[in-house]
C-alpha cells in the first residue's frame, strides 16, 4: 500500500471507531459503558490528528493528541469517581439516575 491509501485507510479506520463510540454512548445506559464509549471517541479523535499531522509532515498532530489524552485521563478519574459514588448507594444505577447527584 503507498502512503495515500494507508492514510485514507486509518481515517476510515477513525470514523468507524467514532460512528461505534457515538452510538454506543446513545444506546448504552450504563455509566461506566458510557465513559468506555467517549474513550472510543477520543481515541478515534487522536487518530484522526495523528494521521493528518503525518500527512501533512508537521508535529503539531502529535502534540494535541498529548492534551487530548491528559483530558481524556482527568475526565476518567472524574467520572469514575461520580459512577463509582451512585454504585455505592444504588448498584442497579444506571444514567438516569445520575440526577440524585443534584443538592
Amino acid at each position: 500500500m503507498d502512503g495515500q491509501n494507508l492514510d485514507l485507510a486509518y481515517l476510515s479506520l477513525s470514523a468507524i471507531l467514532f460512528a461505534i463510540g457515538g452510538v454506543g454512548l446513545l444506546i448504552r445506559r450504563n455509566p461506566l459503558v458510557m465513559i468506555m464509549c467517549v474513550e472510543l471517541m477520543l481515541n478515534a479523535v487522536n487518530l484522526t490528528f495523528v494521521t493528518f499531522g503525518k500527512m501533512l509532515n508537521d508535529i503539531s498532530g502529535q502534540v494535541i493528541v498529548f492534551f487530548v489524552l491528559v483530558v481524556a485521563a482527568s475526565e476518567v478519574v472524574v467520572g469514575l469517581g461520580l459512577v463509582v459514588a451512585v454504585a455505592r448507594r444504588r448498584p442497579d444505577a444506571d444514567a438516569d439516575d445520575l440526577q440524585a447527584l443534584k443538592g
